[in-house]
């Protein structure tokens, strides 16, 4: 009998349920979202090998003098088959690495846009048991890695180590924890090791020295560096302690360092890759485009095109570099991420 779990309004079936005789969709095929009103398309998957996983994906860009553009979309809204698409169009315009938020009705770390889409997609019933199936379907279609963000009630709730086992089963990369104390997170990295997953901690502008060598000496994949007190959102400018912060952790570790919270526009992306940061994580302004648009097909175009102009933003990075080379650029000659 599969055993339930839930936290708040967001309920969990925690057994597997895999289908063993899986087989992915034919790698050689790419999937085009038409405008019947202007013959554009927008590109939402082409035929990648295995991703590598997030630490490996930052050294080959670190070796490459490039800066990981990391995009994060809620799953489920507005829908889980627009995740689908979503996931497959963010790959293709370049995502070096994908963070994936799972519905939670209590986002604390969240400002409001990303709020109204936990709570679109828990309204549609989203939940992870959802989450992971579709992901056993996307992700050997994906190029890059995946990172789940879940606030800790779900991972808690259904049982750490069956939480852990069911996302490295549908192929997840790496974990983050917005709301996860770092002093009580060494039984959940201990599983998540043990699976191979990465988990990703947080510093934020207060974090104490002595507290933030030790979350750098225990975070995996990167280093989360918050760029400003409160929650997630859209802001106009950048705060300008940011550069600050980056060069004092870049003094102390090797580990890559992300920054995201309130990065929303192409000269945010240009700034934080002249002060030193290995990535840039944009959520609010993404998530708008793809939740409040009038249908997801106009999401999807208005995230494509936006993709666009931050990836545009960032040092030696062309677009759409995940073509299909063992089909040739001519497969893929009206898919270019084009709006």
């Amino acid at each position: 009998m599969a055993s339930r779990c839930s936290f708040s309004t967001l309920s969990l079936t925690c057994n597997k349920n895999k289908n063993k005789n899986f087989i992915p969709s034919n790698p050689c095929k790419t999937s085009l979202l038409i405008d019947p009103k202007c013959s554009s398309s927008v590109c939402l998957g082409t035929s990648p090998a295995t991703a590598a996983g997030i630490s490996e994906t930052f050294s080959k860009l670190k070796q490459q003098k490039k800066v990981a553009f990391i995009p994060y979309i809620t799953a489920g809204d507005p829908d889980l088959q627009t995740t689908a698409k979503a996931l497959k169009l963010l790959d293709n315009c370049g995502a070096d690495v994908i963070e994936l938020g799972v519905p939670f009705s209590e986002p604390i770390a969240d400002g409001p846009v990303i709020q109204a889409s936990m709570r679109r997609a828990l309204k549609n019933g989203t939940n992870l048991k959802a989450i992971t199936s579709m992901l056993e379907e996307v992700v050997p279609q994906l190029s890059c890695p995946i990172a789940l963000l879940s606030y800790y009630n779900a991972i808690h709730n259904c049982g750490v180590e069956t939480f852990i086992s069911m996302i490295k089963d549908c192929g997840v990369h790496g974990l983050i924890v917005p709301d996860l104390p770092f002093e009580e997170s060494a039984h959940l990295m201990r599983k998540a090791v043990k699976k191979d997953i990465e988990l990703t901690l947080l510093v934020t502008p207060t974090t104490q020295p002595d507290r933030r060598k030790a979350i750098v000496d225990a975070t995996e994949g990167f280093i989360y560096l918050v760029s400003t007190t409160g929650v997630t959102g859209i802001r106009s400018n950048l705060n300008s302690q940011v550069k600050f912060h980056l060069e004092k952790m870049k003094k102390e570790t090797t580990k890559p360092v992300a920054v995201g919270f309130g990065i929303s526009r192409p000269e945010h992306v240009k700034q934080l890759s002249r002060w030193g940061a290995d990535g840039v994580i944009v959520g609010s302004a993404i998530v708008k485009k793809l939740g409040e648009a009038e249908s997801s097909e106009e999401g999807l175009r208005r995230v494509a095109s936006f993709v666009k102009a931050l990836k545009a933003a960032l040092p030696q990075h062309s677009l759409c570099e995940n073509e299909d080379k063992a089909y040739g650029s001519q497969l893929l000659q009206s898919s270019k991420c084009s709006v």
